[in-house]
């Protein structure tokens, strides 16, 4: 068993690409690509971040879906009010030989950016759930709100009409979601507290998810991108943040189950994000030779 992570970068000169590095264990990485980005973007804006992996069992192929957004010209109140409203998907049989980027324009009329999509599968659907923050003013209201919206899609070609997905009392961006143990668990940034937040449901399209305390995040301030996958070697959850606030890059937090909200953040010196200081972006397990072959094909970053 290992591990792929594939995000963008801020500490490079061609940063809004993407990037990965590959882990044996989930904690430890190597960064791929000898100083050279593994996928570009020459549609949209020519940026992308958040880029986010899935792999489909029918169709045998991975998926890799992005913001599609520049940030080298421009503002970010206009990225967030006038930006982008379509995804940048790739899709590859081994991640190795990628297909051209396509655009796939998901954002309603009146929106922003579509910002750091993610895809979780939907069981009561057969079909993936694509979702994503925009900031956007509804009639009525004073300002823009950030709020998640959300498509089905089953080949991340054609995509159903695009729906509010979560409307909280706060800015909600940033929305990663696994499924463990017969519930759906959602893991978002409360964009107005700065902090991360846990809900879980039965059902993933529903309006009463129960919430999850976690002591950890209640207290940790300045934390965005969460990223929760499962560690077959340890048989523990592991939630990635970005330290954002604090210019610090990526820490792990440790869970046993994930009803608990019982996440401990783990000593600087138990985990390696690698060379690279990395930014929002997604982790899928694979296999040791996919790993090997990864290696063997684009080198590793030294």
């Amino acid at each position: 068993m290992a591990y792929l992570f594939v995000h963008f970068t801020e500490d490079k000169g061609d940063k809004e690409y993407v990037w990965f590095s590959v882990s044996r264990d989930g904690l430890h990485w190597t960064d791929l690509g000898n100083d050279e980005p593994i996928l570009k973007s020459n549609l949209g804006t020519k940026g992308v971040r958040d880029p986010f992996i899935v792999y489909d069992e029918k169709l045998k192929r991975y998926f890799i879906i992005a913001t599609d957004l520049l940030t080298t010209s421009g503002n970010w109140y206009n990225f967030s009010h006038k930006g982008s409203r379509s995804l940048i998907v790739w899709e590859s049989e081994d991640l190795i030989h990628w297909s051209k980027e396509r655009l796939c324009e998901v954002g309603i009329k009146n929106a922003g950016c579509v910002w750091a999509p993610e895809a979780v599968f939907c069981k009561e659907e057969d079909a993936w759930f694509v979702f994503f923050a925009s900031c956007v003013k509804e009639k009525g209201e004073l300002h823009h709100k950030q709020r998640i919206y959300g498509s089905f899609t089953k080949d991340f070609k054609e995509f159903t009409p695009t729906f509010k997905y979560i409307d909280a009392k706060t800015d909600i961006i940033d929305t990663n979601i696994v499924w463990d143990n017969g519930f759906y668990y959602r893991f978002s940034k409360d964009e107005t507290n700065k902090k991360i937040t846990i809900e879980r449901s039965e059902t993933l399209i529903c309006e009463n998810w129960e919430k999850i305390y976690s002591e950890v995040f209640d207290k940790f301030c300045g934390l965005e991108g969460p990223e929760t996958y499962y560690l077959d070697d340890m048989q523990k959850w592991c939630l990635i943040a970005d330290q954002y606030h604090t210019h610090k890059g990526y820490t792990p937090f440790l869970c046993e189950d994930l009803s608990t909200g019982n996440f401990v953040q783990l000593a600087e010196d138990e985990f390696n994000m690698g060379k690279r200081k990395k930014r929002h972006g997604g982790v899928i397990k694979i296999t040791e030779e996919q790993a090997e072959k990864l290696i063997a094909h684009y080198g590793i970053d030294e």
